[in-house]
């Protein structure tokens, strides 16, 4: 899985048997030199000469994919013969359900013959097609392994964007995205820092929210829409963010980076108010669960809201670590392709039925 962060790929291998939680036998992250990241970052908009730009970063991100499982084949102890499918995401350039497409940048051929294993890619495209947001996808596969019928749950994914998943006692699910959460802030980090992200929420830590600039942020549509919804950089990007600090321009870079922390656990807290007001914990998941200061901020806005009490920890706690929550659940979703068993929840995504995700490349 790379994700809307952009910092690399996390991999998992990971074995599947009917009736038992999965086994992880390996894990590897493989990060991307800065080229890619910045021809990746290029691709969210409009330019020259996308086509050819879009092909050789695909290229070179396959690369980096075959890295990452050859690093699991090692870890694993494990041949190319034992493995039945690599499940592979792609990176989202660009994310328009409203008119009838996602883009995730991938060479799935490429990385089968590097790899000589079969490769299922593409989930999201043909939820799409049935109508749907072609995201989030992992609210099933949440269900299958943190779901609890005791207990309504949320799943919180802090990745660039936030997304919950919603997991009733009854056994009904529901997932949404939320706004962003790292995308901002890396952004943010990188212009002032010199970091590609804000290592352990330091430099949140440093500033106070500043109010006034907070409602600015929250003066956004998207947070108001009803799910099912999804977004991505094509809303929350460095536009839409120097927008939004006009006339905020004398704000010291800390008190803006607190804020946007703050942007982050409220969006989160206030759609977990609306929809999951039951709910007696929220595990998180993603690379914010790497950051104490964003945790400290999500508590903060469940407390400030009504929910408070409910707990704020990592999926660590449902015996999944935080980084390998989405790399699993992709390999879940490409073992049901494999199967012949839909991935999606249309509850969740608003497509028209449920159908089997993703594309498979033989080797």
């Amino acid at each position: 899985m790379s994700g809307t962060s952009m910092d690399g790929v996390d991999g998992i291998a990971v074995q599947f048997e009917h009736g038992r939680p999965p086994v992880v036998r390996a894990e590897a992250f493989v990060g991307f030199a800065d080229g890619l990241r910045d021809a990746l970052f290029a691709l969210q908009h409009p330019g020259e000469n996308e086509i050819e730009r879009e092909a050789l970063a695909a290229n070179a991100l396959a690369a980096r994919y075959a890295v990452c499982c050859h690093e699991l084949l090692r870890a694993g102890n494990l041949s190319p013969g034992q493995v039945r499918a690599i499940g592979v995401h792609g990176q989202t350039v660009r994310h328009r359900p409203e008119v009838g497409f996602t883009r995730q940048t991938n060479n799935p051929a490429l990385l089968a013959e590097m790899t000589h294993i079969d490769v299922v890619a593409d989930f999201r495209s043909r939820d799409v097609a049935a109508g749907g947001q072609g995201a989030p996808l992992v609210p099933a596969f949440h269900a299958t392994v943190f779901g609890s019928r005791s207990e309504t749950r949320v799943v919180c994914n802090l990745g660039g964007i936030s997304n919950i998943t919603i997991l009733d006692a009854s056994g009904s699910v529901r997932g949404f995205d939320c706004g962003p959460a790292n995308a901002l802030l890396d952004l943010w980090a990188s212009r002032h820092i010199g970091k590609p992200y804000d290592e352990g929420g330091h430099f949140a830590a440093s500033g106070q929210i500043h109010q006034p600039l907070l409602n600015a942020l929250l003066d956004e549509p998207f947070f108001e829409q009803k799910p099912p919804k999804s977004t991505g950089r094509d809303l929350f990007n460095a536009a839409w963010l120097d927008g939004k600090l006009r006339g905020y321009e004398t704000i010291p870079p800390e008190d803006v980076q607190a804020t946007l922390a703050a942007l982050t656990a409220v969006t989160v807290a206030r759609e977990i108010e609306r929809h999951a007001s039951d709910c007696r914990a929220v595990y998180v998941c993603g690379g914010g669960a790497r950051n104490p200061g964003l945790l400290q901020a999500l508590q903060d806005a469940l407390q400030a809201s009504g929910v408070a009490g409910v707990p704020v920890m990592t999926t660590e706690a449902l015996g999944v670590p935080p980084h390998q929550v989405e790399p699993l659940a992709f390999a879940w979703l490409a073992m049901r392709c494999i199967t012949r068993e839909p991935g999606n929840l249309p509850a969740v995504t608003g497509a028209e039925g449920e159908r089997v995700l993703g594309a498979i490349y033989p080797h």
